[in-house]
Formats: C-alpha cells, structure tokens, sequence
C-alpha cells in the first residue's frame, strides 16, 4: 500500500484525516502508534520528530506529510476522490481554512487539556488551565452557536475539511464540557456530523478503544450502542 497513516483509533485529530480518508475511500494502511512501547514509538519518531500524530508517509513518493489539515490538502492534490473538502473558490476556501483552524484550536485543544489533566499524577493537576479551556470551549459554542444557525455544513452546503475537523472536537467535547439545552443549533449540527457514514466508521473504529477513555463515565449510552452500530 503506497500510503501508511501513523495514528491511534481515539485521538481526536486522527479522527480528522480517517474522516476525510473515508470520505473520498482512498485505501490506506494504518499504523497504530504505542507510545508506551518504545518501538512503535520509534517508528513514528523517525517519520516525525516531533512525536505528534497522525502522520501520513507515502511510500511512492517518498514523502512524509505531518499536520491534519496539511495532510487533507495533500490527499486531495495526490489522491483526488469525489469529495472537494477544499474549495476552489478563493473566498470560500478562506473560511474552510478559518472554520478548520477554529475547531481545532478553539474545541479539540481545550478539550485535550481537560482530558490530559484527568490522567496527570494528583499533585500536577493543572485546576487553573482546565478552568480556562473550559472558558474556551463556552467561548467557542457560543460562536459555533451563532454561525450554524442558518447553515448545514461548517461553511455553507458542503461537507468540507471544516466537518472534518469539527465531527471529533465536537464528539469529544459534548462529553467532556456538555452543550447546554438552549444551543440547539450546536446540538443539531453534532448530530448532522454523527449520521455521516465517514463519521460513524471512524466511531466505529474507536469504539474497542472507549474504554480507554478517561472521561469513559460521562459518554452517553448512545454513543457506545446505537450511534456507532
């Protein structure tokens, strides 16, 4: 198989690549990355210094693409399928990038920390940071909320690398920091997300892996049975 993606079925910006992968079905092989095996660890590192994932190596052409939103944009030069998740149009290709940056930076980051803090050892829990992505995360639903009242999809009618990065922020999120009742447009675009075949392989996919989840308690019932059936 020409291209490899080095990844763990839980993480969240994984999540993101294995969505748009699914979307346009370009076969891949993946590479399951153990950071606490030392050889698996290795086989990353060599790919990527840095240690972050997933990264995508492909094989025919030598090159190794870190970076969600890099590794999408690569996908859609080299292996084009029927799904444009970055528009032509210049204007409309601005606000999947914004739209992209805002669901990674402003839900899937925060929500890193809130769930990071929970398995750090007693004395070096970081109370003060979690308050502040939580502040974040209330921030960004706010903003969410506005913006997708008169929308289907992230940025207009089409399912772009916007959703892609939105589906796991936003999964996550509703687990750890809960919409409230009024954000009824937040809440109906989670659920246009969570009916997305793409999306529901790549739930489906994590399911064995929930279990290792440190909020694992607070996921709804419907998020282990029928969602991901």
């Amino acid at each position: 198989m020409t291209l490899t993606l080095y990844l763990h079925p839980l993480a969240s910006f994984c999540h993101k690549v294995l969505i748009a992968l699914y979307e346009n079905g370009i076969a891949f092989d993946s590479e399951i990355v153990d950071f606490g095996n030392p050889n698996s660890a290795a086989a990353l590192l060599d790919k990527w210094p840095v240690g972050k994932i997933p990264v995508l190596h492909d094989q025919a052409a030598g090159r190794t693409i870190p970076e969600t939103s890099i590794i999408i944009e690569y996908l859609q030069t080299h292996y084009p399928g029927p799904a444009r998740l970055l528009p032509d149009d210049p204007g409309q290709l601005l606000q999947v990038r914004l739209w992209d940056r805002f669901y990674d930076l402003y839900v899937s980051v925060p929500v890193q920390k809130i769930v990071t803090d929970r398995i750090r050892p007693a004395d070096a829990h970081d109370p003060h940071g979690v308050a502040q992505a939580r502040a974040t995360l209330d921030q960004a639903y706010t903003m969410i909320e506005a913006h997708m009242r008169d929308k289907l999809w992230a940025t207009a009618d089409d399912f772009t690398m916007a959703d892609c990065a939105a589906a796991p922020g936003l999964f996550f999120a509703s687990i750890v920091h809960p919409f409230t009742g009024e954000q009824q447009a937040l809440s109906s675009y989670l659920e246009r997300l969570l009916q997305r075949p793409s999306v529901k392989r790549v739930l489906s996919e994590a399911q064995p892996y929930f279990s290792m989840f440190p909020y694992r308690e607070a996921m709804p019932a419907r998020y282990l049975e029928a969602l991901v059936s």
